[in-house]
Parts: structure tokens; C-alpha cells; sequence
């Protein structure tokens, strides 16, 4: 009888303990997601769809609002996934031999990409629509009503669906890549089918940001002003709060005496109204209350950190645009800014819902149904998975894309990639330029009062000529 290897087994016994321990901080990582996520959607749900009488479709909303947690946890993950990997990177660079931070090692890193690269795969192409079918259905004609009924139809849809899905991708890979092996490689569904569907859809998304993120990046000037107390020079809170005041009188006014008005009065929208003017007061109170640091010091601060972000971002692209002109072999290929890649997530998310397209979908507080909450959950994945594709191929970022983030074709394309970055540049300085000038004509308009003018309406000036000939 040999005797036992104690190399191997001490070799064997670390692997293990290390596979456990990668699997408890994935754990405890994603619990985390899961409950900033959960307590996030749960501001934003209808109450009245989870306290219905039917006990049926509250169990149905409520499966589907754990699912919609479940990818939006995933959407958070996968934005803080690069800038979690190039600082464990640089930490791990900066002190190799501490041992209190050795848990934080390359395996970790490379299994945080693969988890949030299958589960971006199951969310969008069978969790989410799993609870778009599940809330529209209402079981097959002549079965038993209940839970699970509907559960056989969703699931009958979502195969259906599936079956669709998949004869377009592979008939579309067959007109694009017309190599036999790659047609016969299409039956593997791990190995190429699964990569070959999400590249389809983060090349989608890289297009949407494309177009987000410079409309969010101007925008979020505006967004910060709103947020912030602005200086007594930029803004007079006291004409506001007189202003407000006087509309809520007049509103009042109008509600506790119907009858003289001669026109019918829907008494709900005045009410919404006064509501909205009382809420926009209460915020004005706040504001004139804030302190002389808050008013002169944190608005400047604040724009001032957007606009070296957006520059710099901005001069990285161009750099980089540079670099592609000048050695090919430059692609992808930049500087290293961890905080790039979140803040560029927020200023597409801020671009997304100021676009006119998708401005309906915008969620409202306590009054957003399930199926707007199924697809602003959807939009958010697909932004924030194509967000390490697209910081790889501006030049925000030297780091390697980890798993099968890193094997996009069209990553490798000259063309494709310089025509992004040209692109970018172009709309992020076309917005930031037309933000600017507006702003500035507005303040100048304000300055000097002509805001207060009573403007003429069009059609007026017209019929005035008429006269004046007459």
C-alpha cells in the first residue's frame, strides 16, 4: 500500500479552502447588491399592486419584484466590476506581501467576471422575460386558475420565445460569418451560442451609451443644479417662494369656490397640483435654510468636479483617437481612471431618461407598475453589462477584459473602434458646448431682467403689421 502524497493532498486542501472562501465573499458580495437593490425597487413599486384582494396576482407580482432584484443586483455588479478590479489590482501591486489582503487575488477577480457574465446571460434572456410573461398571463383556457397555471403558460411562452431567438441569431450568423465551422459550432450552446447572443446585445447597448452618455453628461450639470443650493448671485430664492405661494393661493382659491368659474374644473388635477406646489415649497424652505459653505462652496465644488471629469474624459478619447492614427496596434489602449466607469454608468443613466424616446419609462416614487419596473430593469442591465466594453474601447482603461467579456470580434476591428471614439468625441463636445451656451444666455437673459419682459406671442406680430399698413 503506497503512502499518501502529503504535497498533493496540502496542495489539493488549499484549492479547496480557497475555492470556499472565494465563494462566501461572491456570496456576501451579491447578498449585499441584493439588499441595496430590494430596498431601492421597494421605493419605487405601486403598493397598490403587491395589497391587492386577489392573493393570486400579489404572489405573481411579488415572484416577479424578487426577479427584477435578482438583475438589478446583477446591473450593479457588473458596473463596480471594473473599478473593483483595478484597484485590487493596484493594491495588490502596492503591497504583494501583506497577508490580511491576499484574499484578494487574481482567481477572485476572474470569478466575479465569469458569475456576473452568466448571470447577465440568465437575466436577460430567461429571468426577465420569465416575469414579463408571468405577470401578463393568466393560465391556459379550461386549466385550473392559480399560481401555477400561469407558471405552464409563462413557461410555454418563454420556450416559444426561445425557439425565436434562436433561429434569428443563428440565421443572422450565417449571413454575417459565412465559414461552415462556425455555422456547425452555433449547436454548442455554452461554448458560442451564449457568447455570441450577448455580444449582439452589448454591441446594442455599446450604442445605446454611445448615444446616452454625451446627452447624460450635459445634462448632469443641470441635474446638479437642481440638487444643489445654488449662490444668491445665480439664483433668488425668495421670488421663488413668492412665486409659489401665490399659484398655491390661487389653486386653493379656485377649489373652495367651483362655481365661479364658468369653465368645468377637474378637481383631482388641482388637487395633484397644490400637492406638487406644497412639496416644491417644502424644498425651497430647505434650501433658503442652508448654510453659507453649502451655498458658496459646495455648487462650485460640485460643478467643478463634473467638469474635470468630463474633461478628462473627454482628452482621454482624443488621445486615444490619436494613438489608433498613429500605431494600430494601439487598440484598445488608455490610461487608468477607476472612478471613469461609474461615473460615466450614472451619466448615461441621466442621458437615458432625458432622451425623448425613453422618458416615458422614467420611474415616478411609490407609483411605478411592474411591467415599467421589468423594463427599466432590463435598460439598466444592458447599459451597465456593455459598460466594461465600452470603457475598453474609448481608452478609459488598460485593463484587460476578464472571461468572455474579452471575446467580442468586433473589439478587434480598426474601423469600428476609431469611428466609436471619433463619434464620442464629437457628440460629448457638441452637447457640453450647446449646454454651456444655453446656460450662459439664460443667466445673461436673467441678469438683466429680460426674462420679466412680457414677449410677444407668435402670430401677434404679424396681425400688427397688417394693422399698421391698414
Amino acid at each position: 500500500m503506497e503512502a499518501p502524497d502529503y504535497e498533493v493532498l496540502s496542495v489539493r486542501e488549499q484549492l479547496f479552502h480557497e475555492r470556499i472562501r472565494e465563494c462566501i465573499i461572491s456570496t456576501l458580495l451579491f447578498a449585499t447588491l441584493y439588499i441595496l437593490c430590494h430596498i431601492f425597487l421597494t421605493r419605487f413599486k405601486k403598493p397598490a399592486e403587491f395589497t391587492t384582494v386577489d392573493d393570486e396576482d400579489a404572489t405573481v407580482n411579488k415572484i416577479a419584484l424578487e426577479l427584477c432584484t435578482f438583475t438589478l443586483a446583477i446591473a450593479l455588479g457588473a458596473v463596480l466590476l471594473l473599478p473593483f478590479s483595478i484597484i485590487s489590482n493596484e493594491v495588490l501591486l502596492s503591497l504583494p506581501r501583506n497577508y490580511y489582503i491576499q484574499w484578494l487575488n487574481g482567481s477572485l477577480i476572474h470569478g466575479l467576471w465569469n458569475l456576473v457574465f452568466l448571470f447577465s446571460n440568465l437575466s436577460l434572456i430567461f429571468l426577465m422575460p420569465f416575469a414579463y410573461f408571468f405577470t401578463e398571463s393568466e393560465g391556459f383556457a379550461g386549466s385550473r386558475k392559480g399560481v401555477l397555471g400561469r407558471v405552464y403558460e409563462t413557461v410555454v411562452m418563454l420556450m416559444l420565445l426561445t425557439l425565436l431567438v434562436l433561429g434569428m441569431v443563428w440565421v443572422a450568423s450565417a449571413i454575417v460569418d459565412k465559414n461552415k465551422a462556425n455555422r456547425e459550432s452555433l449547436y454548442d450552446f455554452w461554448e458560442y451560442y451564449l457568447p455570441y447572443l450577448y455580444s449582439c446585445i452589448s454591441f446594442l447597448g455599446v450604442l445605446l451609451l454611445l448615444v446616452c452618455t454625451p446627452l447624460g453628461l450635459a445634462r448632469m450639470f443641470s441635474v446638479t443644479g437642481k440638487l444643489l443650493v445654488k449662490p444668491r448671485l445665480l439664483e433668488d430664492l425668495e421670488e421663488q417662494l413668492y412665486c409659489s405661494a401665490f399659484e398655491e393661493a390661487a389653486l386653493t382659491r379656485r377649489i373652495c369656490n367651483p362655481t365661479s368659474c364658468w369653465l368645468p374644473l377637474d378637481m383631482e388635477l388641482l388637487h395633484r397640483q397644490v400637492l406638487a406646489l406644497q412639496t416644491q415649497r417644502v424644498l425651497l424652505e430647505k434650501r433658503r435654510k442652508a448654510s453659507a459653505w453649502q451655498r458658496n462652496l459646495g455648487y462650485p465644488l460640485a460643478m467643478l468636479c463634473l467638469l474635470v471629469l468630463t474633461g478628462l474624459s473627454v482628452l482621454i478619447v482624443a488621445i486615444h483617437i490619436l494613438e489608433l492614427l498613429i500605431d494600430e496596434a494601439a487598440m484598445p489602449r488608455g490610461m487608468q481612471v477607476p472612478g471613469c466607469p461609474p461615473t460615466l454608468m450614472v451619466s448615461s443613466v441621466v442621458g437615458f431618461y432625458s432622451s425623448p424616446l425613453f422618458r416615458s419609462l422614467r420611474p415616478r416614487w411609490h407609483d411605478t407598475a411592474m411591467t415599467q419596473i421589468i423594463g427599466n430593469c432590463v435598460c439598466l442591465l444592458v447599459l451597465s453589462s456593455a459598460l466594461p466594453v465600452f470603457s475598453r474601447t474609448l481608452g478609459l482603461t488598460r485593463f484587460d477584459l476578464l472571461g468572455d467579456f474579452g471575446r467580442f470580434n468586433w473589439l478587434g476591428n480598426f474601423y469600428i473602434v476609431f469611428l466609436y471614439n471619433a463619434a464620442f468625441a464629437g457628440l460629448t463636445t457638441l452637447c457640453l458646448v450647446k449646454t454651456f451656451t444655453a446656460a450662459v444666455r439664460a443667466e445673461l437673459i436673467r441678469a438683466f431682467g429680460l426674462d420679466r419682459l412680457p414677449l410677444p406671442v407668435s402670430g401677434f406680430p404679424q396681425a400688427s403689421r397688417k394693422t399698421q399698413h391698414q
